[in-house]
């Protein structure tokens, strides 16, 4: 397997606790009077990806490494060793309080493709996925496109990632379009939406027609010259163009460039209203509730926002799921006024009891001042006045996160009150994880917010021989691993304050 830098992973020694006071005092006897308010799991941007989409940009991958990664055609099978690494698990690490519920913080699909949200309801209620679209029986993406800048696993061809070691493969495409098993996660899970899951490429304004044609056509973009990728990915990033018309109009004009594929009508774009439906099907009820959050009104109105109990013993301990993604566009997140109001009549509502707030995008994220096409009037506001809210309600003690793919623990306030602000490394980018948090009362005058970071299922060894699902999920470890824009600076598992942490706050 590989050669060069080529890495392989091994078992070691788990992270330790670390205790952070910033918000509140750490007393010496805390342990001995703690009473267990709630318990429950985390998971964040597991990117389900149709990996032969027509949508998907993988020739912007010199200018955004995770614009295509090696171990993606991996998904299905990568999220699927989560889901049984929480089956695994019956209580938190921390206070022995049964796990209540699995909440996902969005980026649950990577295209906003019917197919790729049918595949996530699928893993996470229970049931078989067959991770392929376009011919049925053949792979049709960029990994047996002849291009050199993608890993052919294959194939003779000496590609990018082969440069670097990455390995021979035969019968990887075979196997990673085969059927694979979900068991559904065992406990009621809640779903959170994501700019992702809502915006084609992440970053496109809703309901465009021509990426709707597009997504479902014959044809399929591999490769395009950096004289035109990188100017079009510079507006990307620069944020002036969030309905795609540039992205648009490049695919309108480099049709001699693109690769002949199978059409499939499953690859539509959906919705927030068939969203919601999705979530409301009986077949993906799994272990509920059923809408996973969402209600028939959230289907009628489609407004993607709600509160529900977070189980637990003691005082009540709330949840209250935002819908931080912009439909105008751009992959930085906002709130409409609508939903900012909503949010502070919960909050009041919901005064004599414990609050943890759940979003896609962290407060540094929420700055995206895009009008939302299909609520104009509908003024948008920034993650620096949901803090400013959140600050005001001394209830609210946790606002958990993703997005950014990497972890991190700010806390907002100080001494004499505040909340933590939780954000979780992805399941797609190395280290792969997700967090088990857990809410405490000390007796002491403070609260105690443990968070436990957990890895999959999957064995950390793969000798690339072994393509059955197991071995597929532990392949798709190694291959993120190894992947060129995984960081080793500033690596996406954040510090040790950032990991497995007890985060004080006086109560």
């Amino acid at each position: 397997m590989g050669r060069g830098g080529y890495r392989r992973l091994t078992e070691g020694a788990g992270w330790p606790r670390a205790v952070r006071t910033e918000l509140g005092p750490a007393g010496p006897r805390r342990a001995e009077t703690r009473t267990p308010l709630t318990a429950f799991v985390q998971l964040t941007d597991l990117h389900i990806v149709d990996v032969q989409t027509p949508l998907r940009s993988e020739y912007f991958r010199e200018r955004a490494g995770n614009g295509w990664r090696p171990q993606e055609a991996l998904s299905v099978p990568g999220a699927v060793a989560l889901i049984e690494r929480v089956n695994s698990l019956t209580v938190g690490p921390a206070t022995g309080l049964a796990l209540g519920c699995a909440v996902t913080t969005g980026d649950n699909t990577d295209n906003n493709s019917s197919l790729e949200l049918e595949w996530f309801l699928t893993a996470m209620s229970g049931g078989r996925i067959v991770p392929n679209s376009g011919d049925p029986a053949a792979y049709e993406g960029v990994q047996n496109s002849g291009v050199d800048r993608y890993w052919h696993p294959q194939s003779r061809l000496r590609d990018a990632d082969k440069a670097l070691g990455f390995p021979r493969v035969d019968g990887y495409l075979e196997a990673a379009i085969r059927e694979v098993t979900s068991p559904g996660l065992h406990l009621p899970w809640y779903s959170t939406v994501g700019n992702h899951d809502l915006l084609p490429g992440g970053c496109y304004a809703a309901r465009q027609p021509f990426f709707a044609e597009y997504a479902v056509g014959d044809r399929k973009l591999m490769t395009l010259p950096e004289s035109i990728a990188g100017p079009l990915f510079d507006t990307l990033r620069s944020h002036t163009d969030p309905r795609g018309e540039a992205f648009a109009e490049m695919l309108r004009t480099q049709r001699r460039l693109m690769r002949t594929v199978t059409p499939d009508e499953r690859r539509v774009p959906f919705t927030a209203h068939e969203y919601v439906a999705a979530h409301l099907q009986g077949r993906f009820a799994g272990a509920g509730p059923v809408g996973h959050g969402y209600t028939e009104a959230n289907r009628e109105s489609g407004e993607l926002y709600y509160d529900f109990a977070l189980s637990g013993t003691g005082p009540g301990v709330v949840g209250i799921s935002l819908d931080t993604t912009d439909q105008g566009g751009d992959y930085r997140g906002s709130l409409g006024t609508a939903q900012l109001r909503w949010l502070e009549r919960k909050l009041t509502e919901h005064r004599s009891s414990y609050v943890v707030v759940f979003s896609h995008h962290t407060s540094k994220s929420i700055d995206n001042m895009t009008p939302d096409p299909f609520r104009p009037d509908d003024e948008r506001h920034t993650g620096a006045e949901l803090v400013e809210l959140l600050l005001a309600h001394r209830n609210v003690v946790a606002w958990v996160n993703g997005h950014s793919h990497r972890n991190e623990i700010t806390p907002h306030g100080g001494a004499d009150g505040g909340f933590w602000e939780v954000t979780t490394a992805s399941h797609v980018d190395f280290p792969q994880l997700a967090r088990v948090v857990e809410l405490a009362d000390n007796g002491d005058g403070t609260l105690s917010l443990f968070t436990t970071l957990i890895e999959s299922a999957a064995p950390y060894r793969t000798d690339g021989a072994e393509l059955g699902q197991t071995g597929l999920a532990s392949l798709y470890r190694e291959l993120s691993l190894n992947a060129p824009h995984t960081p080793r600076r500033r690596p996406l598992a954040g510090t040790e304050t950032d990991r497995n942490t007890e985060l004080l706050r006086t109560r």
